[in-house]
Parts: C-alpha cells; structure tokens; sequence
C-alpha cells in the first residue's frame, strides 16, 4: 500500500501522536517501521546514548522516491486507509507520526531504496518547519533514518535526559525486547562505534538460543516452554520456574507487539501463587495471539498497553495454562527430591517455607536414626522400595539394630503418592491415592460447591455411558457435575465440584460413569484413586493429618527394610 495522508475522520479516530520521550523511544519507532518494512536485518548505531546520533539501518523494501516527503508528513502511512484497516492492525506502527514527530526536535536524514529503483534518494528534515529536501544518494536496498542532535531545538526536554549510560541502557534493554520478539530479524547494536549486542537471526530450532543469549543462560536452563490453545485464542512462550529477585525478566507481547500490560502480569503473578516469596518475582517471556478484532491496540500514544474485548477470558486462559503448567514443575521436582533419597546433609523443617525451587521439597521434617545408615544403603533401600506395589500385608518384623527414632513421623514422600513413616524401629508406608480420593468423593457427597470450567471439556464417549449420564443426571447434578451432550457421541463437562476442580475430568468422568449403577460414591472414589495424581509434601501432611489414628493405622503397611540394611553394612 503506498503512503498516503489519512482522511481527517480516520486520522480523528486514531489516538495523540507519537511521543518522543527520550532517544529510546526513537529507536523503538524507527526499529519497528523497519521490521514492518520486512526487513531481515537491522543495524542501530547509537552515539553518545543516543543524544548525537540515532542511525537506524534496514534492507527492507524501501521507500519509493514520491514517496519520501509524505513519509515525514503528520497521519501519513502506508499500513492502513480505512476505518476497517484500523480495526485489524498486525503491523507494528500504523499512525504514520513517528518520523513527523523525530524530525520535529531533531536533524533528520532518511535514505531509502527499492529493489525496482536504480538509485536511492534521501529526504532531510530539520526542526518544527519540517521544510523537506529529496536529493540522490548512494544506498543499497532498504532504508536508513539518521536522528542527529535530538532536542536541539528544545532544550527543555534535552535538560531532562538523562546521563549517557542510563539513556543507551534504556535502548538497550528496548532492543531485548525486540530481539524476543522477533526472532528471525537479526540485529546489532553498536554505541560509540563498539558492537555491544548482536542477536543473528534464529529459526524455530534455534529459538532456545536465542533466548538464552537475550535472557542469559541461567533463564535458558530453567525455562518451562508453554504452548496452549483455546480456540482463536493462543498463548505460547517460555516461563522461568526459578524465581528471581528482581522483576527484569518480564517480557509480553500481543500479537507481536510489545505490551506493559497489567491484566497479563497479574495473570501470571496469580499462577506463580505461593511460589513467589517475599521480594521475588517471575520470569517469562510470553506471547497472546488473538484475532486482531478482539483486541483494540488504539488506547495508548506509544502503543504500551492494549484492550481486550474479553479481558476476563484472556486473564483466567492465562493464569490456568501457567498455574498447570508450574504445579507439574513443582510435581516432578518433588518427585526428583524423592528419588534422591533420605540420607540428604539437611532436611528442611516443617515450618521453615524453603521453596521448591531450591532442590528440596518444603516442609519436610528431618530425623535422626539411632544407628543411620550410609546415603547409599538408604539409597538402595528407597530404590526397594519403589518396587512395592502392597497387595499383601506382610507378616511383622523383629526389631534389629537398625532403629528410626520413636513415634508416628512422616519423614519421605516417594513419588508423590507414598508416605512413608517411623513408627517404633519400623517404617511404615501409607498410599495416598485411595486416601485421597475417598477424602474427595466425601467432600462431594457433603455437597461441595460447583465451580464452572473455564473452557468446557469435550469428551468422546460411546452411547452407553451416554445412557448412564441421562439415567444419573440427578445424582450428578446433585454432586456438582454439569454436562450437556453437544453431539452425537460426545459428553461436554461444563461444571465440576470444587474438589474436582484441578483433576482431569476427562480421567475420571468416564470410569464413574461406567461404575455408577451399582454404588455411586463408590464408584467416584474408585475413579478417583486411578488417577496418577502426585501430592506435594504439604498436601501430603495436610491430606494424613486428617485422618483419625484408626484411619491412620488401616493405611500403614510396614517395610522390610532392615535386611536390606544389615546386609550391605
């Protein structure tokens, strides 16, 4: 589309114009327009932060020669023409101010070529008249903007500027923003003739080293890929399940563009939930693709925030497809823990809130036998262990010399479904799925409430489950379960009760609704315990501190491990 003014009524419906606050919102105009321009690769030389010289360099498709005076003209652009246009922008820039603006308090020089043109033109502006010369030039294909002595003209606002390192700091950090962003755009920056980034440009197999050049090599190894879709609504991207102490690694974007968006950082703030210490904060680099007629990005002068018109659909797809996504890291890194065994230099105590994300499950109280065993020997007797599948109860054991201190204390957690426990010189082991899936089919049957699913569950079924669930819909009902049946041969799980609120309906529904016509709590708490769920110590503590002492003492089974461990002394 060639640059043209846009009619006033377009123009009144767009929002103020640009601002150019400092150098850096410079180079982030004029690095935007260039990757609308298609370009591949993109040059920016900053001097003396930006306040001497701002050189932007592409090898886009350039602008045609009749073209280059309209391009430093106010409400000129080449990106949209009509109202409609307005309502479905993808390009980054689309008010047609950002050059109109820069070359308003600054010296400016912009160079352009096309591929069908034998020569290249520049246009110079200087100062509020904006009075443009177009002369020939020597220049490849593509475009270069030179900002030379911003604020010359208005020493007001050049008093504001801030020192030299501050203000390249503040480019620098917008040129890691971009280089997330955009990934298969290549760039370098310099700043007084010294290379200081450059980011070559990265396929979809090179993603990751991208963003461990960007976001250092500490995020690298610790990211979490995140990839979810709810109809036309995607968020894909990379979330650190490490902490960290300050908020320097928080990068959104919507639809490609760079977002300070509050309703997506509380999103993700709410997922983090208590993993987030006192004074620590998350670290993401996430993107929201939607259609373009869902979003309004004509709410803000810089083009920093935008407007959803479901807001509250995009902030909860947000925070559920995080929070899943966390509480599986914080499942395997309690499985990991498991797996390394009792015999660890310091276990944390009960009460001490140490996180997760520092090797070691929280809350876990230690113990001190009274003849301890070497890491390996209780090594090899956890590795036992996790061979046990209890189908019998096995005949009691003589003490022997190896002892565990005295009482019922809960001292591992193996996989995330077995307890294990010192009772008396003898360890016991208590399986958790059963106890707590009984535990949820009671909270159900008690009448707990119903909680609507975020996105609705689509199941494929096959017709007689489809006749259990309409003969069982009272009792369904009853205990919180919505379903509607939107086809044939298939079951759509609109509600569930808030104990089922994190479990799979799709695990679950279908074993219960096979088992119902004979006893159907029983059948719920059955489906239940065929979950592969993985509790974390704390739930784990809560879930065997509810029991009475006779539920506890049912659950125990005890171990024979004191061979094992006479044996390899």
């Amino acid at each position: 589309m060639p640059i043209r003014i846009l009619p006033a009524r377009l123009a009144n419906q767009i929002a103020a114009g640009e601002v150019v606050e400092r150098p850096a919102s410079v180079v982030k105009e004029l690095v935007e327009n260039s990757i609308d321009a298609g370009a591949s690769r993109i040059e920016i030389d900053i001097d003396k932060g930006g306040q001497r010289l701002i050189r932007v360099r592409d090898n886009g498709s350039g602008i045609p020669k009749d073209e280059l005076t309209l391009a430093l003209s106010r409400h000129a652009t080449s990106k949209i023409a009509t109202l409609d246009d307005l309502e479905a922008i993808f390009s980054l820039g689309f008010r047609g101010e950002a050059l109109a603006s820069v070359s308003s308090v600054s010296r400016l020089t912009l160079t352009s070529r096309t591929m069908d043109a034998s020569e290249a033109w520049a246009a110079q502006a200087e100062g509020r008249e904006m009075e443009v010369t177009v002369t020939p030039a020597a220049h490849p294909v593509g475009t270069t903007v030179e900002v030379h002595d911003l604020f010359f003209n208005t020493p007001a606002r050049r008093k504001f500027l801030r020192a030299e390192k501050t203000e390249f700091a503040h480019i620098d950090e917008l040129v890691r923003r971009i280089a997330l962003s955009k990934m298969d755009v290549g760039l370098v920056l310099r700043h007084n003739g010294k290379v200081m980034r450059q980011y070559p440009a990265a396929n979809a197999e090179q993603a990751l080293q991208r963003l461990a050049v960007v976001c250092g090599q500490e995020f690298g190894r610790h990211c979490l890929a995140i990839d979810n879709q709810h109809q036309q609504l995607r968020l894909w991207g990379w979330i650190s399940e490490q902490p960290r102490n300050h908020p320097d690694l928080q990068y959104c974007y919507v639809n490609g563009r760079m977002m300070r968006d509050k309703l997506i950082n509380h999103a993700v703030k709410e997922a983090y939930g208590p993993l987030l210490g006192e004074g620590q904060h998350g670290a993401y680099v996430l993107f929201v693709e939607l259609p373009a007629n869902a979003v309004d990005v004509n709410v803000h002068p810089a083009k920093h925030e935008v407007r959803f018109h479901d807001a509250r659909l995009v902030h909860d797809f947000i925070g559920k497809a995080l929070s899943d996504a966390l509480a599986q890291v914080v499942a395997d890194a309690a499985v990991a823990f498991s797996g390394a065994g009792v015999g660890e230099e310091r276990l944390p105590d009960a009460h001490s809130g140490e996180s997760h994300f520092a090797g070691r499950a929280t809350g876990r109280q230690g113990y001190q036998a009274s003849a301890p065993a070497s890491r390996q020997q209780v090594s090899e007797a956890l590795d036992a262990f996790a061979r046990w599948q209890a189908p019998v109860r096995p005949a009691p054991v003589p003490e022997a010399a190896v002892s565990i201190s005295q009482g019922d204390t809960p001292i591992h957690l193996e996989r995330g479904r077995w307890l294990i426990l010192s009772q008396k010189a003898q360890l016991m082991a208590a399986d958790l799925l059963p106890i707590g899936a009984q535990k949820a089919a009671d909270l159900v049957q008690k009448g707990a409430a119903s909680q609507p699913l975020l996105l609705p569950v689509n199941i494929p079924v096959d017709e007689a489950l489809i006749d259990s669930a309409q003969q069982h819909q009272a009792q369904l009902e009853q205990w919180g379960i919505a379903l509607q049946q939107p086809g044939k041969g298939r079951l759509m799980v609109k509600a569930v009760p808030e104990p089922l609120r994190e479990l799979d309906v799709s695990h679950w529904l279908l074993p219960l609704l096979a088992a119902m016509d004979n006893a159907p709590l029983k059948a719920l708490s059955d489906a239940l315990a065929q979950l592969p769920r993985k509790y974390r110590w704390q739930e784990a503590m809560a879930l065997w501190q509810g029991l009475d002492h006779r539920q506890q003492q049912d659950a125990l089974v005890p171990l024979d491990l004191h061979s094992l461990l006479k044996d390899k002394v």
